[in-house]
């Protein structure tokens, strides 16, 4: 170990590390565009120049090296007045074009402008204009003029995906990015370009255009495209979902996440198929009902059959919450052992980044909160069996992808009941008796666990009429010009779905239960108390990058949280 002295603060450090890292780790903020602690060093930017004493110029932060007793003045005259100079550099060609550029609102050199530069150019005459909208594949779009050649989006292709799908051409200050001649940017993690560009030079051709960051609520959750369970952000505006961004956990994803996961995962809870309350079929058509109507019908069917005539199929795509709730109700009050869920995998749709051939964000989490069958007799492949038997004539399925399975799909056809609690039409709901309407991933809290025993909390980001009930009713407050009924925040509820969990809770009491689970962490908090695993876990202790329930945990390429926006930026 050596000791440094950063901004007057002494610092043990190895000497392997170069002084940007060596600040980072101890909360010190180095001004950076090119550096990216995820990438190889480039040192093109001159953002990070630092003073160090007894050398006779500015140094870069991001390619020196520390050494024994060095003193370094991040924020020295000479410092500040150099990062001033390469702002200057930077932003002489750079297009004035904030207010129409998707990146305002999070864009670094936007921040960085207002934060180090000088506030106005000596520069003139006319900038150089470059091409603009160009294609560089399927999911991205690239404006020239805005890049400032920091080759983040290079070494991301090639030092975390292996695949060298972008360079640099031309020379001098036509220099610019491009796809090698005959090829396009069409990597299964193409659009994470787009996260690590510190400007607005990369797009996203799904988002372009739809909002600005001020506009949207930012909530930290989990993609549910596959069991890695990538750390997400939810990004909302009026209720709707308009796009996924990764978000750092260096025990699950990284930095990064696929770009299955970032468009396809949430197409559910904006769909035009989603079911916005119960139903129950009447005279061969599906009919809305109220909760009550619907619940005490679905338990005076529920209670013309015996036990062995009931099977429950739970869905990896609910919460652990969900999961618990549900196996209490089916072995507690239907007392019946025909209990499983149904499994989603693409074989060979998996690679050793990031992907999973298991599509399902929660199939681990499921089986610890014990829906799993007590033998194989009753369970998945015995379900299908008693049904096509006559053996079980009644059946609570959680999960509208159900279809997907043919053959379990197939022997629901000689059901006499089916109860579905999902959240969007599909053929499930066609041949359901009743229809309960379930929340999405994105309208409730709780828990899951990813492929390598790894406990995440999700959380609500897209309001329902249910969460509202709990925050204290909706109360209209006024009429867009389309005469939609906005809350006093300006939300409008989408649906008035449930959780899993709640829904079984609320039949549990009308069958005579004493269920006293009021919040999802009531859930969890019993799971705390039953499961071995869980005893020493909270929702406090699973934190913002969730714990390892088996196994070691992966060291840590960092040992601080990284972010790419000043602290005092207010972003």
């Amino acid at each position: 170990m050596i000791t440094v002295t950063i901004d007057g603060k002494s610092i043990q450090t190895e000497p392997t590390k170069t002084i940007i890292d060596a600040a980072f780790e101890n909360g010190l903020y180095v001004p950076h565009f090119c550096w990216h602690p995820a990438l190889s060093i480039s040192g093109n930017c001159r953002m990070c120049l630092v003073e160090v004493e007894k050398m006779p110029k500015q140094v870069i932060a991001c390619s020196t090296l520390c050494m024994d007793g060095m003193v370094v003045h991040i924020n020295s005259e000479k410092a500040v007045e150099a990062r001033a100079a390469v702002m200057e550099f930077i932003l002489i060609n750079h297009p004035l074009d904030c207010p129409i550029c998707d990146e305002a609102g999070e864009c670094k050199l936007q921040d960085y402008a207002y934060r180090f530069s000088v506030g106005e150019s000596r520069f003139d005459e006319e900038k150089n204009h470059n091409m603009k909208r160009t294609a560089l594949g399927p999911r991205v779009m690239f404006d020239a003029e805005r890049c400032i050649s920091c080759s983040r989006c290079i070494r991301f292709c090639e030092d975390v995906v292996g695949d060298p799908q972008l360079t640099f051409v031309q020379r001098g200050d036509r220099v610019t990015v491009a796809t090698f001649p005959g090829k396009q940017l069409d990597s299964p993690y193409s659009m994470n370009v787009i996260d690590v560009c510190p400007v607005g030079a990369l797009t996203n051709t799904d988002f372009r255009f739809k909002a600005r960051a001020w506009d949207m609520s930012k909530t930290p959750s989990i993609c549910t495209g596959c069991a890695r369970g990538c750390n997400t952000n939810i990004w909302v505006r009026q209720n709707d979902i308009l796009r996924l961004t990764p978000r750092e956990n260096q025990d699950v994803n990284n930095f990064w996440m696929c770009d299955a996961g970032r468009l396809e995962s949430w197409r559910d809870v904006n769909a035009g198929t989603r079911v916005k309350q119960p139903m129950l079929r009447r005279d061969g058509v599906h009919v809305p009902v109220t909760w009550d109507e619907a619940l005490a019908s679905v338990v005076s069917d529920l209670k013309g059959y015996a036990k062995q005539q009931i099977a429950v199929i739970g869905s990896p795509f609910d919460t652990c919450e969900d999961a618990w709730v549900l196996q209490r109700f089916a072995r507690e009050i239907l007392h019946t052992p025909y209990l499983d869920l149904l499994p989603h995998t693409l074989p060979g749709d998996e690679d050793a980044f990031l992907l999973r051939a298991d599509k399902t964000p929660n199939t681990a989490g499921a089986r610890l909160a014990g829906l799993a069958p007590q033998d194989a007799a009753h369970g998945l492949d015995g379900i299908i069996a008693a049904l096509e038997q006559g053996i079980v004539k009644a059946v609570i399925v959680t999960d509208h992808r159900a279809a997907m399975h043919a053959e379990f799909f197939r022997a629901l056809a000689r059901a006499e009941l089916v109860i579905a609690f999902v959240s969007n039409t599909s053929a499930l709901t066609e041949r359901a008796d009743a229809v309960l309407a379930s929340s999405t991933f994105a309208e409730k809290g709780g828990t899951m666990v990813n492929f390598q025993s790894h406990m995440q909390l999700l959380n609500p980001a897209v309001l329902t009429m249910e969460r509202e009930r709990w925050m204290g009713g909706f109360q209209p407050s006024r009429l867009d010009t389309f005469g939609t009924e906005f809350d006093r925040w300006g939300r409008i509820p989408r649906m008035d779905s449930r959780p899993t969990w709640k829904i079984a809770t609320a039949l549990a009491r009308v069958l005579g239960a004493k269920w006293k689970f009021e919040h999802a962490e009531d859930v969890f908090d019993e799971m705390a108390q039953k499961i071995p695993a869980l005893h020493a876990h909270s929702y406090d202790t699973l934190g913002r990058a969730g714990r390892r329930l088996e196994g070691p945990a992966p060291a840590h390429a960092l040992p601080y949280v990284y972010s790419d926006v000043h602290p005092r930026s207010g972003q």
